[in-house]
């Protein structure tokens, strides 16, 4: 039997678990929070409309990304202080996504090495902010390639750091919060302030692997990021926690979907905690999800195996969620199956 029988109950743990400043620090988001706010409520105002008398008998929840088998449309997140909320960090989260039948995001700003997360053995995906030399980005590039990862995922919605109030009033910094391996020398921040798509075409013809970049809101930017070169984007505000005062990731999803027009695979995040949070996400185009705070949340209420078990849970859902609907694949749902959003 899983530990936690519903995502609430290890929230709860987590919530137990943590210290205040850490609780604060995961569970907020930039400025007054309207834009965390505001993931959660564009979700709750989207609503099903099933179809019955179909057979559902085989309903499944696997699918691919980016050509990597997944055993549900769930992927986790890049999270740069994820060694705060378990001394593995990103190696502890690569060994839950091998065993759920998952792909993981490794950031850069993770621990530990991006070698020593490779070498579990996992569908990886290398996550980089453009903070060095066009050398220091090459090498990177190089070791992720030669370590097996299967795609590299530009961040480019943080050129600044969002203003994030909890974290201020606990004076939490979370750059020295943990060790930065993968940064070195030469990393500065203010260089994310620089990116440019003439940079961003730049870094995709510098790599066979497919790049990814995660941040995108506005149609228009989809359609250039296509231009770059860019081989498939996530629509995210950053959980939140970056610009207050955005729209939920799900209310701008379609419009950048309908901008790519099948291009390009489009993902997601943005306050996804249960199965049918996800399988909205798919009706409005998404291939996949990214699950970041529930990631976080797991860890702290019970390390790897409760992100197995989470992930187990929501592979679940999403299964019977599809049933309920009357379809049996996630590539069978559309907005048909939805009123709003």
């Amino acid at each position: 039997m899983p530990a936690f029988a519903t995502a609430d109950e290890v929230t709860e743990a987590a919530r137990s678990a943590l210290p205040t400043e850490l609780w604060d620090y995961v569970s907020g988001g930039g400025g007054t929070e309207i834009t965390l706010r505001r993931n959660r409520s564009a979700l709750d105002s989207v609503c099903f409309r099933p179809r019955v008398a179909r057979d559902v008998s085989d309903t499944r929840a696997d699918t691919t990304v980016l050509g990597i088998e997944c055993s549900a449309p769930v992927l986790l997140a890049p999270i740069g202080t994820i060694g705060l909320f378990d001394a593995g960090g990103a190696a502890t989260c690569a060994r839950a996504a091998a065993r759920a039948g998952t792909a993981a995001f490794v950031s850069i700003l993770s621990t530990p090495s991006l070698e020593e997360v490779a070498a579990t053995g996992a569908p990886l995906i290398y996550q980089h902010y453009t903070r060095g030399s066009r050398a220091w980005t090459l090498d990177l590039f190089r070791r992720a390639e030669a370590s097996g990862y299967r795609a590299i995922c530009v961040t480019v919605d943080s050129p600044v750091d969002g203003l994030r109030e909890r974290e201020l009033r606990h004076r939490f910094d979370r750059g020295k919060a943990q060790a930065q391996p993968n940064l070195g020398r030469d990393a500065r921040r203010e260089l994310q302030a620089e990116l440019t798509w003439s940079e961003i075409a730049w870094l995709a013809e510098q790599t066979e692997l497919p790049l990814l970049l995660k941040g995108v809101t506005h149609p228009e930017d989809a359609v250039l990021a296509l231009e770059a070169g860019v081989a498939a984007l996530i629509v995210s505000n950053h959980g939140g926690r970056q610009l207050d005062a955005q729209l939920g990731a799900v209310e701008v999803l379609p419009g950048v979907v309908e901008a790519v027009g099948g291009r390009a695979e489009v993902l997601v995040d943005g306050g996804f905690e249960r199965g049918g949070d996800v399988v909205k996400a798919l009706a409005l185009g998404a291939r996949a999800v990214l699950i970041g705070r529930a990631m976080c949340l797991s860890l702290a209420a019970g390390g790897e195996d409760t992100l197995v078990e989470t992930l187990a849970r929501l592979q679940e859902e999403v299964s019977r969620t599809l049933a309920l609907l009357g379809v049996s694949t996630p590539g069978a749902v559309s907005r048909e199956y939805l009123v709003g959003g």
